[in-house]
């Protein structure tokens, strides 16, 4: 099939149209002219006013709840709502039943998903289980497709074992992906520790618990000169860490979530169970501090974290409700909307280029010859998430209703074309 964009501003810094408006024409899932005025002889004709083209987005902590919670969500639903929100590729995570620790349950992940409009990425358990006594078999899992390693919303505890996960990654240049969390700190935590928490009557979890987990698995990555990546980063201080460990030559890296970046602990004060998350929504001044680095670079990429949840798990009282919301088909629109001086370029490099780079995935560019791993998005559009159009199973959002800016039209990978509205013909 063919297909052609029309018009389209080109954001890739590899690819000599950088910065230039092209239309482009694609053949079978490649790449096969770029340039002014092109002929329109193609089976769909892709045309947005302000459309912008970029080497397709990378979330890399989702949940798509396949197999075992079928009923929050799936790989074809988890599937259909990244490419709603740009993404041509997602690491899930593993916290799954059974859990993905072992070699055949990313096999399964890796070819359920094959005909899947997204590529599906396995995250495979660091500990056997999740419970994080004894190391999974991380060497098969990655020769089975695992893209990284992580206990997913269950933080590895034990230093020693992350030590020995730390050690054993090298072999294959691996990545360990942290949420960090001291559980001994504030463990009937319902929200961030302060004023607010105070005065709602709620028990706090302090942002110390994040820091010293984010401290003390610095110095394991400086012991062992490995890779670990922090996700989920709430706390100025975590970030003063890691800008830190950055400076002297550690591989460390960190992602914040869109909603750590929009919300704030005051935004809890009706009780909107939506807004009980994993870390927990922190105060104004760290809310702040967080979206500075996203700006200075700090901040290598942004993590959806779409953790999806059932109606029941999350209409009742705020102390019984789960933990986490659906974020990735908002997630471009909240960064857009809560950052407007974010370039294309940096939105590009936070969603796409370092992630890529940073789980050695492929990185790929728009030119001629090329395969087609695209992302269409408008940054002067607007968004608004519907119940009764939304993609993913699960309607746990607190951006249902919102007009946000920003726009994603749809991905295109390889000849999976998916587009959000009537663009084209």
């Amino acid at each position: 099939m063919k297909i052609l964009i029309q018009q389209a501003c080109i954001i890739d810094r590899q690819s000599p149209h950088n910065g230039t408006i092209r239309d482009i024409l694609m053949e079978d899932g490649r790449i096969t002219a770029i340039g002014t005025e092109l002929p329109a002889a193609a089976d769909k004709v892709i045309r947005h006013p302000g459309l912008h083209v970029s080497p397709g987005w990378v979330d890399i902590f989702s949940h798509f709840c396949d197999p075992g919670y079928e009923h929050k969500e799936t790989l074809e639903t988890g599937a259909l709502s990244a490419a709603a929100g740009g993404y041509t590729d997602v690491f899930v995570i593993p916290n799954t039943r059974p859990v993905t620790d072992t070699k055949s349950q990313v096999e399964y992940i890796r070819q359920k998903s094959r005909t899947l409009p997204v590529n599906i990425w396995p995250i495979g358990a660091m500990t056997r289980a999740l419970e994080g006594k004894d190391l999974a078999e991380m060497y098969d899992m990655r020769h089975s497709g695992a893209i990284a390693f992580s206990d997913g919303t269950s933080p590895v505890q034990s230093a020693g074992l992350l030590l020995k996960g730390l050690q054993y990654v090298k072999a294959f240049n691996g990545v360990i992906i942290q949420v960090p969390d001291d559980k001994t700190v504030g463990s009937n935590g319902l929200m961030n520790e302060g004023i607010i928490s105070t005065r709602l009557g709620l028990p706090g979890k302090p942002m110390m618990a994040e820091e010293l987990i984010i401290a003390r698995d610095i110095k394991l990555a400086r012991y062992t000169d490995s890779r670990i990546h922090f996700t989920g980063v709430s706390s100025p201080r975590s970030l003063d860490y890691i800008r830190r460990a950055k400076d002297s030559g550690l591989q460390v890296s960190c992602s914040v979530t869109p909603y750590h970046l929009f919300f704030t602990d005051a935004d809890l004060i009706d009780y909107d169970t939506n807004l009980k998350v994993f870390p927990p929504l922190r105060d104004e001044a760290s809310v702040k501090s967080l979206r500075a680095g996203v700006l200075d670079g700090t901040v290598d990429c942004i993590a959806s974290h779409h953790l999806p949840h059932e109606y029941d798990s999350k209409v009742v009282e705020f102390e019984y409700a789960r933990s986490g919301m659906t974020g990735l088909e908002t997630a471009y629109a909240v960064t857009r909307t809560i950052l407007p001086g974010l370039s294309p370029e940096r939105t590009v490099e936070l969603l796409s280029d370092q992630p890529r780079k940073l789980f050695g995935m492929e990185r790929p560019s728009i030119m001629e010859g090329q395969s087609c791993t695209l992302s269409l998005f408008d940054p002067a559009g607007t968004t608004t998430l519907e119940k009764g159009t939304t993609r993913s199973k699960s309607k746990n959002s607190p951006f249902i209703g919102k007009e946000l800016k920003g726009q994603v039209i749809g991905i295109l990978n390889g000849e999976k074309l998916v587009l959000n509205n009537t663009a084209g013909q």
